[in-house]
């Protein structure tokens, strides 16, 4: 008789299914012609008008030029408009329009819809607990990047 398999690692599983998932969030936000750093600067905008460049890629985990070319495509899609110049820790006086609320509706939408399928394959009341679960294995390991 051989031994038994180890079980699987919950660390691979759950990177394994992170990557799959966001592949499919990706592309499914790839429809609406952004990308997750777009939806994710969207929401920053939304929650904390005036927020400043530097804090707004701070928060998203980029350098400040990276999020003002993020700025610069939600722009060209007509989803912010821009009432001050770009400057390093300038208040970035961005306002989101009709177009990027209509945006980050759909974004939020994908997520819900991908939420759905993840609960879909789980017995009831699983999904919460996997998300109480993931909640609290994040808090553990702290920040990314070593940030605060």
């Amino acid at each position: 008789m051989g031994t038994a398999p180890p079980p699987p690692s919950t660390a691979f599983l759950t990177m394994a299914l992170g990557q799959r998932i966001k592949e499919h969030v990706e592309n499914r936000l790839n429809e609406h012609g952004i990308a997750l750093r777009h939806l994710s600067a969207l929401g920053h905008l939304h929650r904390t008008p005036g927020i400043s460049y530097s804090e707004l890629a701070r928060r998203a985990g980029v350098t400040p030029q990276s999020m003002q070319d993020t700025l610069r495509r939600l722009e060209d899609l007509g989803a912010v408009v821009r009432a001050t110049e770009p400057g390093r820790g300038r208040t970035a006086m961005l306002r989101v329009t009709d177009e990027g609320h209509r945006l980050r509706l759909a974004g939020q939408a994908v997520f819900d819809e991908t939420d759905a399928a993840i609960a879909r394959a789980m017995p009831p009341g699983a999904s919460e607990a996997l998300a109480g679960a993931l909640l609290k294995a994040l808090q553990d390991f702290g920040s990314p990047r070593g940030t605060a």
